[in-house]
């Protein structure tokens, strides 16, 4: 289940993690995958259904005849997207299937044992015909799923592989529309020129050229530039691993290669994923394709892709080219996977390699060639998708012994970690030079008896938000751009634009991080009109800064911060950032239509006031833009659990408003938490204390 890292932290030193008792959502699985369909398209439609049915904050328990047939592998993979479907934790009962991946994983027989016994006399085991009583259900048989990708920016908008061109196509035109209108005007009011038609022409109007290894390519809207079999259960499943590498094997012997633009890699989530690739001959035709192993666990998918080749970005940037990512992790938010790459894509390890090969997603791949062969036949998916008796045969590959290996020396670490060298101190030695690890501010003054609450006097609000702001919106774990502020920091430091590294690798340094609250480049905040970037206004003097500038001046100038924000606010990750940079620019509340569940915990966490509005209100039914002075009153009087409050408004013309909100402060736990000024503040003083 969902716990972020400050909760762990404040539970290894003592404190229990309290939560409201959650509704129990029932999703039943009927009938079994279709030939062809894999894992991914299966968790793919639940997370499109249960974002749908919203059940954020609740459990979602799968049960139902289908389960007999449902592999141990794909029902972590289902359970490993609960932060993407919004469930607070998605859970299987205990069955058969649990017992033999056990064996499989080289549990030892009395420990198996224990756990049937345990889970029947506990009502955890799963018999066929149950029908557990929950608060609510819904059904999917099966069958029904076909071949899907997620995407371009949420992970719960599923598309039909067929669809995909045609879904690109429709976000093109809407892209194209502004231009187009823009060229109507300048007609109307006597400029020449014709009006710019979004047609599928129109999309692939600029190709300009890159020279890549010597050869001369042209690059289009729509080119696939980054194609990546990575995250943690889908590429530790072994029918999709296998299924990818086997796809590989017969694309080679047709005479397929991977697309020169594309850039390709490979980062399971588990040794015994190299191991039994392996061991099944298909590592060298993942190798001929460019699916090199590049490493263990979080890669493209946290946006550690690296960068493009210096041609490709050159025209993406020069020519502002939509190109797209096709990936096998978990989120695809904007910005998340690459900086320049605007469309991401979720889809199986085998669609992954497909589209490497293709090259762009502007390919109807049920109806289109992919390639043409080596005999000067064009080349379909469905010649070399390999059939699930084809996948069964290899997965016997996979063995007790692999896991027994790679399990047995899972914590010494390579011959570099073991080579560090750990100063013999009870306290870590901070490096004041170091631009990685420095002393954060969290606990200055921790001392010191807590404050008493006050009313929030005064603010401005930092930044005005749509729907969907991702954590990785709020803080993001990639790339960090010379001209950020960032940026600007590191190489004051004397950090070489090279040496950047990315927002992720620098965590550790509350410097770099609180300058990235906010600097997605995919941003908008509705105070520029909708302009990406990490942008904002400084009000009243009506500059345009960054929003980690503006921030420094507003403290500057003693002024309290809010941000204003739509539905689903804080979706994604469980980045603890998102929150600590919140708090470091000194935003005091978050005002929005709903929350994520780990991020509003977050934000109680670290002191920042979670609110949400009431009786059908928003941002635009308040006509809030930013500008306006913000008061929130009740919190002097003792805050209390789901409490209404009052906010004061003051326009730039001088008009008073209010209006109310909930405080999304859920527990009595979470109170004295946010009282002491977060959960650690208040663990440590209760520890100086005893």
């Amino acid at each position: 289940m969902g716990c972020w890292g400050i909760e762990a932290e404040a539970a290894m030193l003592g404190q229990p993690i309290s939560m409201l008792i959650p509704e129990v959502i029932g999703f039943k699985l009927t009938g079994k995958l279709q030939e062809g369909i894999t894992a991914t398209d299966l968790v793919l439609t639940i997370t499109q259904m249960l974002r749908q049915k919203g059940v954020v904050g609740k459990f979602v328990e799968f049960y139902g005849d289908g389960l007999a047939d449902l592999p141990l592998a794909d029902r972590a993979t289902i359970a490993n997207m609960a932060p993407e479907y919004g469930a607070t934790c998605g859970f299987f009962p205990i069955d058969e299937v649990t017992l033999g991946y056990l064996k499989l994983t080289g549990r030892q027989s009395d420990r198996i044992a224990l756990v049937e016994a345990y889970s029947k006399a506990q009502g955890l085991w799963r018999n066929a015909g149950d029908e557990p009583v929950f608060t609510d259900t819904l059904s999917l048989d099966m069958s029904t799923v076909q071949a899907s990708l997620a995407g371009p920016k949420r992970p719960q908008d599923r598309v039909l592989l067929s669809e995909v061109p045609k879904t690109f196509n429709a976000l093109m035109e809407l892209t194209l529309k502004p231009a187009k209108e823009a060229k109507e005007r300048l007609e109307n009011e006597g400029g020449g020129g014709t009006a710019v038609e979004a047609t599928k022409a129109n999309i692939q109007h600029e190709s300009p050229s890159c020279v890549i290894e010597g050869q001369e390519y042209p690059l289009n809207h729509g080119d696939v530039v980054i194609s990546a079999i990575t995250s943690c259960t889908n590429t530790s499943n072994p029918s999709v691993m296998l299924a990818a590498g086997l796809l590989a094997k017969k694309a080679i012997e047709k005479g397929l290669q991977r697309k020169p633009w594309v850039k390709s890699s490979l980062a399971p989530g588990s040794k015994v994923v190299t191991d039994y690739l392996l061991a099944a001959g298909l590592t060298p035709y993942l190798d001929e394709l460019g699916y090199n192993l590049v490493g263990y666990g979080c890669t493209t998918c946290i946006g550690n892709s690296g960068p493009l080749p210096e041609p490709i970005e050159d025209a993406i940037q020069c020519h502002d080219l939509n190109v797209a990512s096709v990936l096998s992790g978990n989120r695809n938010f904007e910005g998340r996977v690459h900086p320049l790459v605007k469309t991401n894509w979720l889809a199986s390890p085998p669609l992954v390699v497909a589209y490497g090969l293709v090259g762009n997603i502007r390919t109807d791949l049920t109806t289109q060639p992919i390639g043409q062969g080596k005999d000067g036949q064009p080349v379909y998916l469905k010649d070399i998708w390999p059939s699930q008796a084809e996948i069964d045969a290899v997965l016997q590959k996979v063995n007790t012994d692999m896991f027994h290996k790679e399990y047995a020396a899972v914590f010494d670490g390579d011959e570099s970690w073991q080579a560090i060298q750990i100063p013999k101190s009870k306290t870590y030695e901070w490096a004041d030079d170091s631009t990685y690890i420095r002393h954060p501010p969290f606990f200055e003054g921790i001392g010191e008896p807590p404050k008493p609450i006050k009313n929030i006097e005064q603010a401005r609000i930092l930044a005005v938000l749509g729907d969907s702001v991702t954590t990785d919106h709020i803080s993001p774990a990639g790339n960090i751009k010379k001209d950020s502020p960032a940026g600007r920091y590191l190489q004051e430091q004397g950090v070489e634009p090279k040496d950047f590294n990315s927002y992720g690798s620098r965590r550790g340094n509350h410097e770099v991080m609180m300058r990235g609250t906010f600097a997605n480049i995919r941003i908008k905040n509705e105070m520029l009109g909708g302009e990406e970037g990490g942008n904002t206004i400084h009000v009243p003097s009506g500059e345009k800064l960054a929003i980690y500038d503006a921030a420094m001046r507003y403290q500057q100038e003693h002024t309290p911060l809010v941000i204003i924000a739509g539905k689903e606010y804080g979706t994604g990750s469980s980045r603890d950032w998102a929150a600590k940079g919140t708090n470091l620019l000194g935003v005091k509340a978050v005002i929005a239509e709903s929350f994520e569940r780990i991020h509003r915990s977050n934000l109680v966490g670290m002191g920042v006031l979670p609110l949400q509005f009431v009786d059908g209100q928003t941002r635009q039914s308040l006509n809030l833009t930013g500008h306006e002075v913000i008061s929130i009153r009740g919190l002097s009087d003792g805050i209390q659990p789901h409490e209404i409050l009052e906010v004061d408004v003051k326009g730039p013309n001088g008009v008073a408003s209010h209006f109310n909100v909930l405080c999304r402060i859920d527990t009595l736990n979470e109170v004295e938490y946010f009282k002491a000024g977060g959960i650690l503040h208040y663990v440590l003083r209760n520890l100086i204390a005893s």
